[in-house]
């Protein structure tokens, strides 16, 4: 079966897996837009192993998906840097129909603490971030209390612990943050298997737009 994502190669940042939906009536109008950020085990070279898990899987799958989705992957021994994330969403807004007031971001372990770590660093990129059993620092979680935040974790996760999670949330509620916290009771670490399989979670992504002012 023919891939339904494009491998872009990217001199300045990162190589990602590209989608673009095939939407004839979407021609010409901004799409919203997923960033999706793997975990460690699908780092290296290949962008095919990205397909592994997650928003990257899913799109594989679900070929009508209704976001551009960008899906990159960091080389093997590194960790996620934000800097080069944002090169690459730059790059990216220059080069397609992405609305920039319906940017998404969502990662897995690895990418859960990517996801953390970006969105407290430039909260004003983003609608609404999805970040999967992973953690953060939560003397950071003043920046995020404009920015809806879903976070999902395993009870049984023994890789990251829930705790991890817990700590941001707590320290979200105690800034007034927009925070919602779903604990999965019987999963362990795989608990991005259902958070990226639950309509809910892309319908939630589409109710929020991007609350910062531009400029």
């Amino acid at each position: 079966m023919d891939s339904t994502q494009q491998q872009v190669i990217s001199h300045h940042s990162y190589n990602y897996l590209l989608f673009l939906p095939k939407n004839d009536a979407a021609k010409g109008q901004l799409l919203p837009t997923i960033v999706f950020l793997h975990g460690s085990g699908e780092r290296g070279s290949n962008l095919d192993d990205v397909k592994r898990h997650g928003i990257a899987k899913v799109v594989e799958e679900q070929p009508d998906f209704p976001f551009i989705t960008i899906s990159p992957q960091c080389p093997r021994g590194q960790f996620w840097l934000v800097n080069k994330l944002s090169i690459l969403l730059d790059e990216a807004l220059a080069a397609y129909p992405i609305d920039s007031d319906r940017i998404y971001l969502t990662g897995l372990s690895m990418g859960g603490y990517g996801t953390w770590r970006w969105s407290a660093a430039e909260p004003q990129k983003f609608a609404a971030i999805a970040p999967v059993c992973g953690g953060g620092e939560p003397h950071n979680a003043r920046n995020l209390k404009n920015l809806p935040v879903w976070a999902f974790h395993g009870e049984q996760d023994d890789i990251v612990p829930l705790s991890e999670s817990e700590e941001m949330v707590a320290a979200l509620k105690a800034c007034g943050g927009n925070i919602k916290f779903t604990v999965y009771p019987e999963a362990d670490h795989d608990s991005w298997t259902q958070t990226y399989n639950n309509p809910q979670l892309y319908e939630w992504f589409l109710q929020h737009q991007r609350q910062y002012s531009r400029g």
